[in-house]
């Protein structure tokens, strides 16, 4: 997923046809914005281009090992902190990286010039960068972190245009445009619809072609502007175009084009200027993701991006009458979990408990505090109940809304769904955060019925038995996640519910995923190299034998005898096997027989694994490879991308080829990837690809394979099941909620086989939809069918708040399904975006060139802009002492010992000012100071001064305002009546700045009243 990882074709027994057959596809089609993605290079052939994933890769990681370091005492290189950012963190990445691209093919924004800075849109294309970075804001302080990186990769993909498609690089600039996102700092006029821009170029590379206004350095007579693209808008005469051999916008006066979007001068006119575009694009990333992470703080800039996130604990527990067994044995594997992390490196996790009985559901409890979480266990109670169903899939529903992807979901009941309505719903959200789905049931599925007494929910043995396939929705969802679904009893759901300690470890691999169907004798295997420890088999079901084979042909039947090789613990409904140390490396094989249906389920610890998706080469505007969202066509080829990540920065592995594996463990297909021996130093992630010449029919589950650095063969599973389909369903716009007001989410469903019927069903979290039912249509052979959903948003609707909307469509004639999964966030009617203001007040003169003798000071007035008023102060650098006031502050003479008396006076925000006028000190490394509770009215100033060395000549000071937005405010020596206000705003849109005369006016006014 970075530059520099090798060509995607070399050492490839691929046919070179279909690299030359997409290749020419795209020589038909129309392209804007830096490449989308790794493959665009290949197509281009533009090897040495920088994408919008490199860029947007490569600052996040450079970002969050900054943060790590500011965070943690820093051990190690940086390589070895890479390696243990963990496969969540690449996940995450990989969100931020899918919502980047899309804006180059979804149809609601790939040709809108607002989204690219296309067509001198410019102001528009900047109100829409502070949208985005607002809406950013809300959905990280509300804790929803997967719409804040979907938000941040439209952000970073529109400013990452505009250094490609603008002029700003030909006019000598050699930083960023800080007026994007910060109204305050100087703006650059652009030109008017009727003032020309470029002169005619008729060669593939245009030097020289803009009109020297275009490129002149003079800050007074600079003008901006951006290439038009392909037919709309039209161009007018005497414009310039985005050009290159796919913009049809070339061929008119003037002729040629400015994008630096590549290294091909057949793509890029200007492909010369092509790094320092990219250089600037990823100055202005960065500084993005550095005032995100001060604006919300380092630990939440960590959980956005999933930084060593071990997996969360998500329990899902019924809590009817009958369910003292269970809630206990929940209590006891949380503790046991939270003791044994208590001492290990990273970030706590995610704790989180959803109780559910009959009619109620939740409420959801979320922490990241262990202690709190298990005294809410604590407090946790069995008590009443209603008819046998439960309203359980609503409960799993809520789970997977709340918790991050990659979670792995335990379920404890003893009831059937009452919900099943909602499986869809369940089934989507499942597959779309990969979490899988395990179900421990204490109840017998044949015979058992229940009995009521007293409140309480009894079980008595019958011959009457109820639906045998009363519990088939959970066994399905299990299946398709790569889940367990265990049938045990309360006298061992005690011992049964280690299975959620062995599988929410850190860096758990999985080795072996299969499902065997009432076969009397089954056998499989699993590979184990040199980077697994710890490995474990879970089977679910009845065995009459079992025997391992090390990969030495020394043998072991589990089931009567003790060995050298594994252990086994039996209970009802689980069989947990351990093997034994030294585990050898290589192939393990089990050998089985059995009385029904098995599961065999293999994990081991491993910091080695991967992510994949699967992709087909766009056929729009932008020559790249377009993620396939849902499961994939069947039948028809694409591509599979996996990034493999954890490698340690010695360790070389490679990857050749990847197994689509049937649910029995069957092989349908194999797919050779590119040829890869890449060391890990660099990056820890390694991106390869493989051409899948016709996708499976039938239900499958990846499988990597590999070697390790010392020969030994490398698998990995993934273990949901990709459901291969004959329809697609695409959501085309992901628009705000605005609280009181209705919306519309359109959307396509493609049917790729006959003429037939399909049903809809359509759900979301927070019962905003404004008519629920399961509407059905028509749709022709290989045709497809527009509609809208509708949601009303409440006016009580809180901002920030996030709006799961899952979509399913049905063949009524088949088992062809697909799904999608948005998320809508709710913004405030008319946001608060300005941010608060500096403004220099007075102070000393410049430090004198011997700095060990004499110090300097600056004086400020710091107020709110918008209506919010203050909320906090930090100096973020500095080695000086900030001295905050309520008042203005005394005369520079008698402020002479600040310094000196700066550790005694010291308080904090709930403390008494200790001078009539001084209310607190902050040095660097100080948390934020509230100072929200000083602020009567929103308008209300507050005064500061900063006193320090000259030795240390620099400082600045972090200023928020309750609606969030974030004033940086420089500090030099000589600021007597200006402030060097090089500021980076986490705002909207905002006014100018008022002058400093107007603020101390404004001061003084205030302490008169």
């Amino acid at each position: 997923m970075s530059k520099g990882r090798g060509r995607i074709w070399e050492g490839s027994r691929k046919p070179m046809y279909w690299f030359i057959l997409a290749y020419l596809l795209l020589l038909a089609l129309p392209c804007t914005g830096f490449l989308p993605n790794f493959w665009s290079r290949v197509l281009t052939l533009s090897w040495d281009s920088h994408t919008h994933q490199y860029i947007t890769e490569q600052a996040i990681l450079n970002v969050t090992l900054e943060t790590l370091k500011g965070t943690e005492k820093h051990q190690g290189n940086q390589a070895e902190e890479q390696t243990r950012l963990g496969r969540g963190f690449w996940r995450a990445v990989g969100e931020v990286v899918k919502s980047n691209a899309a804006m180059d093919f979804l149809s609601s924004t790939r040709s809108d010039p607002v989204y690219h800075f296309d067509s001198e849109r410019v102001e528009s294309a900047m109100g829409m960068l502070r949208q985005f970075w607002a809406q950013t804001l809300l959905s990280v302080r509300a804790k929803e972190y997967q719409s804040a990186r979907h938000r941040l990769g439209q952000l970073f993909h529109s400013l990452q245009d505009f250094y490609s498609h603008s002029n700003w690089v030909e006019m000598g600039q050699h930083s960023i445009y800080l007026h994007l996102l910060q109204p305050e700092e100087p703006a650059i006029p652009v030109a008017t619809d009727d003032t020309p821009t470029c002169m005619e170029c008729f060669s593939v590379t245009c030097r020289n072609n803009l009109l020297p206004r275009l490129t002149s350095t003079q800050q007074d007579s600079q003008l901006l502007t951006t290439g038009y693209f392909s037919t709309y808008p039209p161009k007018p005469q005497g414009k310039c175009s985005h050009g290159g051999i796919l913009d049809s916008s070339r061929y008119m006066g003037a002729k040629g084009g400015i994008n630096k979007d590549s290294t091909s001068p057949l793509f890029s006119p200007h492909h010369y200027l092509h790094v320092k575009a990219a250089t600037l694009a990823t100055e202005a990333t960065l500084t993005v993701l550095r005032d995100l992470r001060d604006t919300v703080g380092h630990k939440a800039f960590l959980r956005l991006f999933s930084v060593k996130q071990v997996p969360a604990l998500v329990f899902v527990m019924d809590t009817t009458g009958s369910m003292f067994e269970e809630i206990t044995a929940a209590r006891l594997r949380a503790h046991s979990i939270i003791q044994s992390r208590a001492n290990s490196p990273g970030q706590p996790g995610t704790f989180l408990l959803v109780p559910f009985h009959d009619p109620d559901v939740g409420p959801v409890y979320e922490t990241d505090d262990p202690n709190q979480f298990m005294q809410h266990m604590e407090n946790l109670m069995a008590l009443g109940g209603g008819d046998e169903p439960e309203m359980c899939l609503s409960a799993i529903q809520l789970a997977l809304t709340h918790s991050p992807p990659l979670s792995e979901i335990f379920v404890f009941t003893d009831a059937s769904p009452k919900d099943a309505h909602l499986f869809d719903a369940v089934k989507a959200l499942a597959l779309e955060k990969q979490s899988k789905l395990t179900f421990l049931l204490t109840e017998d599925p044949n015979y058992t019925t229940e009995v009521r007494g007293r409140g309480k929910r009894r079980r008595r043995r019958s011959r009457e038995p109820l639906s045998p396939d009363r519990f088939s929705l959970y066994s399905s969802l299990s299946s398709l996640s790569g889940g367990l679904t265990i049938f045990t009893t309360n006298s061992d759901i005690h011992k049964v519910s280690t299975i959620v300690e062995d599988n929410t470890a850190a860096d758990k691999v999985t080795l072996l995923h299969v499902e065997v169907a009432q076969e009397l004798m089954s056998s499989h295997s699993f590979r184990v190299d040199s980077s697994v420890k710890n490995v474990t088999l879970h089977v679910t079901g009845i065995l009459t034998e079992c025997i391992l084979t090390s990969p030495s042909d020394q043998s072991q039947s589990l089931l009567n005898e003790q060995g050298s090789l594994a252990e086994l613990e039996r209970f009802q409904g689980l069989y947990r096997i351990s093997l034994l140390p030294p585990i050898q490396a290589g192939q393990w094989k089990v050998y089985t027989k059995s009385d029904g249906q098995l599961t065999f389920n293999v994990i081991g610890d491993s910091s080695v694994d991967f992510l994949y998706y699967f992709a087909t080469v766009t056929n729009e505007t932008h020559p790249g490879l377009a993620r396939v969202e849902g499961s994939p066509v069947a039948g028809v080829p694409a591509f599979l991308v996996l990034a493999v990540t954890g490698l340690a920065p010695d360790e070389e592995a490679s990857f050749s080829h990847v197994t689509l594996l049937g649910a029995q463990g069957e092989t349908l297909q194999q797919v050779k990837l590119n040829s890869s021996s890449t060391s890990s130093s660099a990056y820890s992630v390694n991106e390869l690809v493989g051409w899948v010449d016709s996708v499976p029919r039938a239900p499958f589950c990846v499988r990597l394979t590999g070697r390790d650095s010392r020969g030994n063969k490398l698998e990995r599973v993934s273990t949901e099941m990709v459901q291969p389909t004959h329809v697609q369903l695409q959501v085309l716009s992901v628009p705000r909620l605005v609280p009181g007001h209705s919306t519309v989410v359109g959307f396509n469903i493609l049917n790729h086989g006959p003429a037939r019927l399909f049903n809809l069903s359509i759900d979301d979290d927070c019962g905003y939809l404004h008519k629920r039912g399961s509407p059905r249509y028509h749709i022709a052979e290989q045709g497809s069918f527009y509609d809208q959903v509708n949601i009303h948003t409440p006016a009580t609707a809180q901002a920030g708040a996030t709006v799961t909307l899952s979509l399913t469509v049905h063949a009524l004639d088949s088992a062809d399904s697909n799904y999608a999964v948005t998320y809508l966030t709710v913004v405030p009617p008319d946001p608060d975006t300005s941010p608060p203001s500096c403004s220099a007040a007075g102070g000393q003169p410049t430090c004198p060139s011997v700095c060990n003798e004499s110090s300097w000071s600056v004086s400020l007035v710091v107020s709110d802009r918008g209506r919010s008023g203050l909320a906090a102060l930090q100096l973020r650098k500095g080695e000086g002492i900030l001295t905050l006031f309520l008042s203005p502050p005394p005369t520079e003479d008698s402020m002479g010992d600040t310094q000196q008396q700066a550790h005694r006076s010291k308080t904090t925000s709930g403390g008494h000012p200790h001078h009539h006028h001084h209310k607190a000190r902050l040095e660097k490394g100080d948390s934020p100071l509230n100072v929200s509770d000083w602020i009567l009215e929103s308008s209300q100033p507050l005064w500061v001064r900063y006193t320090s060395s000259c030795c240390s000549a620099q400082a600045e000071l972090l200023v928020w305002d309750t609606a969030g937005n974030m004033k940086r405010c420089h500090l030099t020596p000589g600021q007597q009546r200006q402030l060097t206000d090089r500021s980076t705003e986490t705002n909207g849109i905002g006014q100018i700045t008022l002058s400093g005369v107007f603020y101390l006016l404004l001061s003084l006014l205030w302490s008169l009243l």
